[in-house]
């Protein structure tokens, strides 16, 4: 197969199977600069299959890193109306977004003020967003596109090919029919789901070197994997590659100490050798030998950042851990071992959820 070949055969899967784009449908599409060519060939492909329109929308970390140096403060959360029109407009029309990782410089970012990096976002867009997806309002996916900056991090030379190969297995697309590969594997994650949920756990406990955590689920909590479904009945597979079963545990029930096996790229900066301790479900603690300060800053961000909202589960056959790769991207690395994430919940992992009330929910935990 050819480079050309593989690159529209991975755009067609992006569009096909991950966002699941429908004629008439408006796309938002994101990436770095040096995502260009799978852009150009997911633009070509959403048109052909009826697109009214794609916004082709390419970030630049440089222009984040001057903001962080240099703005005032007070304008680091600010959110400028056109991006909020654009993802309310996407919200209100049913739109669709895909958003390409795979940063050619995931330590571009490393030697600010963890502070300020962690402040700078555009919370009001963040909300919004999050809003929409959570009432299933979007169909969306987030792939990644290997580049010579990635692979340098990754391999410490620009070995595309050997990270394309790696990609390529994560994401099935090596596979005779990957359209067909990844039907089964949903239906697996589904079972899998089925099964957890027909025990009713009620906590899950991690232990192994450096961590004792457990953490309690509600009475309702349910698990779920593999794809979504937007209110209009759309199914999509948010990320590509996913090997997980997660759930939103209650959030008050969070107890231990846990250790990340993993560095974690966040933010354009390495976290490596991150430790929390939780009481009464709040992480009360961090320790890190990098990035420490701006966990500590996204865990001061809002009242609900410091407590747990997703729980994942993902087993030994996941073809991310096969892999043997740490990719430093979280797309591909939180596929390779169960996990945790702060923050936000999800209304649909809740029996009755996507109907009930925030107060409903906040008694749930």
């Amino acid at each position: 197969m050819t480079g050309e070949e593989r690159l529209e055969r991975y755009a067609r899967l992006t569009v096909e199977v991950g966002a699941n784009l429908g004629r008439g449908q408006v796309l938002w599409l994101r990436g770095f600069l040096e995502h260009a060519p799978l852009m150009r060939e997911i633009t070509r492909i959403a048109y052909e299959l009826g697109a009214h329109y794609v916004d082709l929308d390419y970030l630049d970390p440089h222009a984040r890193r001057a903001r962080i140096q240099h703005a005032d403060e007070s304008t680091l959360e600010w959110s400028s109306p056109w991006a909020l029109a654009r993802v309310d407009y996407l919200a209100e029309h049913h739109g669709a977004l895909i958003a390409i990782t795979g940063d050619p410089e995931p330590e571009l970012l490393a030697d600010v003020d963890g502070a300020r990096l962690g402040k700078t976002r555009m919370k009001e867009v963040a909300e919004h967003y999050l809003d929409a997806t959570n009432k299933r309002l979007i169909n969306w996916t987030i792939v990644a596109y290997p580049n010579e900056g990635w692979a340098r991090s990754v391999f410490g030379e620009p070995d595309v090919e050997r990270l394309w190969d790696a990609v390529a297995t994560a994401t099935r697309l090596d596979e005779p029919d990957p359209v067909e590969a990844w039907h089964l594997h949903i239906e697996n994650l589904t079972r899998r789901s089925r099964s957890l949920n027909e025990r009713r756990f009620d906590a899950i406990r991690f232990r192994g070197p450096g961590t004792d955590l457990t953490v309690g689920l509600t009475p309702r909590s349910r698990w779920l994997g593999g794809f979504d479904e937007t209110v209009d009945g759309r199914r999509h597979v948010p990320n590509m590659p996913t090997e997980e079963v997660f759930t939103s545990p209650d959030r008050r029930r969070t107890e231990g100490v846990v250790r990340s096996t993993m560095p974690l790229a966040l933010s354009g900066t390495i976290v490596r050798d991150l430790e929390l301790r939780f009481e009464g479900g709040r992480a009360v603690h961090v320790e890190a030998s990098s990035g420490a300060e701006l966990i500590r800053e996204q865990l001061r961000s809002d009242e609900g950042a410091p407590f747990l909202g997703e729980l994942a589960l993902v087993d030994g056959d996941s073809r991310v851990g096969q892999t043997g790769i740490v990719f430093l991207d979280t797309l591909f690395d939180e596929n390779a071992s169960c996990h945790i994430a702060y923050g936000a919940g999800f209304p649909k992992t809740i029996e009755g959820g996507d109907d009930a009330s925030k107060s409903e929910l906040e008694e749930l935990g």
